[in-house]
C-alpha cells in the first residue's frame, strides 16, 4: 500500500525537521568552536601585545590568518565533500583545529601563531564550518533560515560565555595554558562530525570509461565539478560574493579590537571583556529573530539582508564616538546594538546563496563565496591595527571598516531583480514523474562517492537544478 506524502514533501520541498534537527545541534556546538572561539581571541590580543612586545598591526594578522585560513580552505572541504564522505572531512577539521591551538601554546614568536593558530586552525575550521553548513541546509527547505539561526546563535551564546572564561583562563594559566584547554575543547567537533550520516552510493551501475578518457583534462573537468569554478563566470554570484567580501572586511573588526579599545579609553579589563558578552548576547537574539522572521515571508530575503548589514556598519562606526566622553552605558548600548544586527544577518548571508545558484550547488558555491572573501578577511583586522598604529586610537579604525560594510550593502543592489518585489521562480525538478528528484539529488551530492555524481567525461546528470536563478 502506497504511503502518502506531506504536501511539503511532494513539491520537492526538503523534510524540514527530523534527523534535520539533530545536525542543526551538531552545528550549533561546532560553530560555536569555530567562529564562537574565534571572536573570542581579542582577549589574547591584549597578552600578545605586552608578550612578543609588538604593535597592533603585527598580532592582528595571528586571528586575521586564522580567519583567512578558514575562508581559503573552504573550497577544499566542498570538494571533498563532493569527492569523499561529508563525515571524514570534518572529524579531520576537528583535529587539525585542536591541533593548531596546541601547538599554539608553545610559541616562542609570532611566525609560530601564524602557523599553528592561523594556517593549522584555519584549515581545521575550514573543513569543518561550510561543509556542516551545507548539510543542514539541505535537510531543511522552508525551515531554512530558521534552522540556520538556531544553529548559529551558538556563535553568540559562545561569545557571551567565552571572553569571561578565556579572561580567567588567562589569568589562572597564562595564555600557553589557556591555549592548551581550547585546544582540548576543539576536540569536541570530532563527535559533531560523527552525527553526519554515512555516505550513501548510488544503485546505478557505473559507466565504463575507456582508458584514454581518464587524463588530465578528465581530471581538470572532474575537479572543476566539485568546485563548481563555472559558478566564477555567473554575475549574479560574482555580484553577491563581492557584496559579502566588503562586509566581511569590518564585520569582524569589533570583535578583534573592541576589548582593546575599551580599555584603551579606561576601562578595566572584565568591564571591557563584558562589551564583547553583552554584544554576544543580543547576537543569540539576533540570530533568531531573524531567521523566524525571515521564513514568514513578508520581505525578501535579499532585502531583510541588506537592512541587517547597513544597520550593523552604521553601528560599528558609533562605537568609538559612543565612547568618547567616557561613558560605559553608551558604549555598552551601541555594542548590543551591533551585536543584534550583526547577529541577524549571519544566517540570511548563506540562506541567500541557493536563491542564487540552487540548491543542488549550494555546496560548492559555499566553498567559493568563503574563498574569496577570505582576502577581506585577511584585510580587515590589520587595517585597523594599522589604523590604530597611525592615529594612536581605534576611532578611524572603526570608522573605515564601518564603512566597508555599508558598501557591501550598496554592491547589492546591483544584483539581477533586486528591486523586484517577488523572488524569481524556485529552480524545478526536471523530472515530473519524481518531483522530490531535487532533493534527492541535492542529499545524494552530499553524501556519495565520486562514481555517483559526474563520470571522468565531465558529464552533468539529468536531475541537475537550473543552474541559475536570478538571470
Amino acid at each position: 500500500m502506497t504511503k502518502l506524502r506531506p504536501k511539503a514533501e511532494s513539491q520537492g520541498e526538503g523534510p524540514d525537521g527530523g534527523y534535520g534537527w539533530v545536525l542543526v545541534g551538531a552545528l550549533f556546538v561546532s560553530t560555536s568552536l569555530v567562529f564562537g572561539l574565534m571572536r573570542s581571541l581579542g582577549i589574547f590580543f591584549v597578552e600578545f601585545v605586552q608578550y612578543f612586545d609588538e604593535s597592533a598591526q603585527a598580532i592582528s594578522w595571528i586571528s586575521s590568518t586564522g580567519l583567512a585560513a578558514q575562508q581559503f580552505f573552504s573550497p577544499l572541504g566542498a570538494a571533498l565533500c563532493n569527492a569523499y564522505d561529508t563525515r571524514w572531512v570534518v572529524m579531520t577539521g576537528g583535529c587539525l583545529a585542536a591541533l593548531g591551538l596546541i601547538l599554539a601554546s608553545q610559541a616562542t614568536c609570532l611566525v609560530h601563531l601564524y602557523l599553528t593558530m592561523g594556517v593549522i586552525s584555519g584549515l581545521g575550521w575550514g573543513l569543518v564550518f561550510t561543509p556542516m553548513v551545507a548539510t543542514v541546509m539541505a535537510n531543511f527547505t522552508r525551515r531554512r533560515t530558521l534552522a540556520l539561526g538556531l544553529a548559529f546563535s551558538s556563535i553568540g551564546l559562545s561569545s557571551f560565555a567565552f571572553n569571561p572564561l578565556f579572561q580567567l583562563l588567562v589569568e589562572l594559566y597564562t595564555w600557553r595554558g589557556a591555549l592548551l584547554i581550547l585546544g582540548g575543547l576543539s576536540l569536541n567537533i570530532v563527535p559533531c562530525g560523527a552525527l553526519i550520516g554515512p555516505q550513501r552510493r548510488s544503485k546505478a551501475p557505473a559507466k565504463v570509461v575507456s582508458e584514454s578518457g581518464v587524463s588530465c583534462a578528465s581530471f581538470l573537468q572532474r575537479a572543476s565539478s566539485y568546485l563548481e569554478l563555472p559558478l566564477l563566470f555567473e554575475r549574479p554570484y560574482i555580484t553577491y560574493t563581492l557584496a559579502i567580501s566588503l562586509l566581511n572586511v569590518g564585520y569582524f573588526v569589533p570583535y578583534f579590537h573592541l576589548v582593546a579599545h575599551s580599555r584603551q579609553v579606561g576601562f578595566s579589563e572584565y568591564q571591557a571583556a563584558f562589551v564583547m558578552s553583552a554584544a554576544g548576547a543580543t547576537d543569540i537574539l539576533g540570530r533568531i529573530a531573524s531567521g523566524w522572521f525571515s521564513d514568514l515571508g513578508h520581505f525578501r530575503l535579499i532585502h531583510l539582508l541588506s537592512v541587517w548589514t547597513t544597520l550593523a556598519g552604521v553601528f560599528i562606526m558609533l562605537l568609538p564616538v559612543s565612547s568618547l566622553s567616557g561613558s560605559y552605558a553608551a558604549l555598552m548600548v551601541i555594542s548590543l546594538l551591533y551585536g543584534f544586527c550583526s547577529g541577524a544577518l549571519t544566517s540570511l548571508v548563506f540562506a541567500v546563496v541557493p536563491m542564487i545558484v540552487g540548491v543542488e550547488r549550494m555546496m560548492g558555491a559555499l566553498g567559493l563565496l568563503q574563498l574569496i572573501e577570505s582576502g577581506a578577511g585577511l584585510l580587515g583586522a590589520p587595517l585597523s591595527g594599522l589604523l590604530k598604529d597611525i592615529t594612536g586610537d581605534y576611532t578611524a579604525s572603526f570608522m573605515v571598516c564601518g564603512g566597508f560594510v555599508v558598501l557591501g550593502t550598496l554592491t547589492m543592489v546591483t544584483l539581477p531583480h533586486y528591486f523586484s518585489r517577488k523572488d524569481p521562480p524556485p529552480p524545478k525538478s526536471l523530472s515530473p514523474e519524481d518531483p522530490d528528484k531535487g532533493l534527492h539529488a541535492e542529499l545524494e551530492q552530499m553524501h556519495s562517492s565520486p562514481s555517483d555524481m559526474n563520470d571522468l567525461t565531465g558529464e552533468v546528470t539529468n536531475n541537475r537544478l537550473p543552474e541559475d536563478t536570478y538571470s
